[in-house]
């Protein structure tokens, strides 16, 4: 599928037909500005402006209702916003995209639950996540070549599951399953990640080998992280930001946010 023409900034017009053509040269790599998102007479957001630059990783902290899922939803161009604008890099206006074609451009999103194909093997999945022609024809003819299949065993690697490669999805641990999302997310050489509460339900084990996977994977994809679970929070973010009723309260280190007043007051119930 190709991505429309989309505009830039300055009025002229840009056909991003792959994510290496992502422009980060003069700015970050995704930005909001003054978007505002009402449902019903609610404003889920607020005139909210957020930047996210090229290989950072950034988590988003906020009670709920501050409007964490409804920036995801804006950014994945599941909602669209009433007013603002939403930039890709230097030109890639999200505004104008639909869904798969942002997901095309590089931006993907993992939810809390993971979506996996459970009666597929882990090696399946990541194959079935491969950036290919997904159309009914190629599907059926195609076969792996060496570089993707070496693509795959990296991924392996990558998420501690080169040792259950030919397990059922279904049969993984939680935390397996959430490693293995992630990894199918890898498969799309996404520019941008959206990861949200991606510890919920794991041991602490698999908690702190999921803030090494995130860890390793900043600088490579720049990751932004929604979770409610601070200890977790501290352990990988060097900048947080934290929402309150669809704006952007404050941003700074953990030390910086947690001794915000503001925050203190809002969220972290001191």
């Amino acid at each position: 599928m190709m991505i429309s023409a989309v505009s830039t900034p300055e009025g002229g017009v840009s056909l991003p037909l792959d994510n290496d053509e992502v422009d980060t040269r003069h700015g970050p790599i995704l930005y909001m500005e003054d978007v505002s998102v009402s449902f019903d007479g609610f404003r889920a957001l607020n005139h909210l402006s957020l930047y996210i630059d090229d290989g950072e990783l950034r988590c988003l902290i906020g009670p709920n209702g501050a409007g964490k899922t409804t920036l995801m939803d804006v950014i994945t161009g599941k909602t669209k916003p009433n007013s603002g604008s939403v930039f890709f890099g230097q030109t890639i206006d999200l505004l104008q995209l639909d869904e798969p074609a942002i997901a095309q451009a590089g931006i993907c999103r993992k939810f809390q639950k993971p979506s996996i194909f459970d009666a597929l093997t882990v090696f399946e999945n990541l194959e079935l996540a491969l950036k290919t022609d997904k159309r009914t024809w190629p599907t059926l003819f195609h076969r792996l070549t060496g570089e993707q299949r070496d693509r795959i065993q990296d991924v392996l690697q990558l998420i501690a599951l080169s040792g259950q490669q030919r397990q059922l999805a279904g049969a993984l641990s939680h935390g397996q399953k959430q490693w293995l999302e992630i990894g199918m997310l890898l498969m799309q050489n996404p520019k941008v990640m959206l990861v949200d509460e991606p510890i919920a339900g794991m041991t602490h084990q698999e908690v702190e080998r999921t803030a090494e996977l995130l860890l390793t994977l900043q600088g490579q994809h720049s990751i932004v992280v929604v979770e409610h679970d601070m200890e977790f929070v501290r352990s990988i973010a060097r900048k947080v930001t934290v929402l309150h009723e669809g704006s952007v309260l404050t941003e700074g280190t953990m030390d910086e946010v947690q001794n915000d007043p503001r925050v203190i007051q809002v969220y972290l119930g001191g």
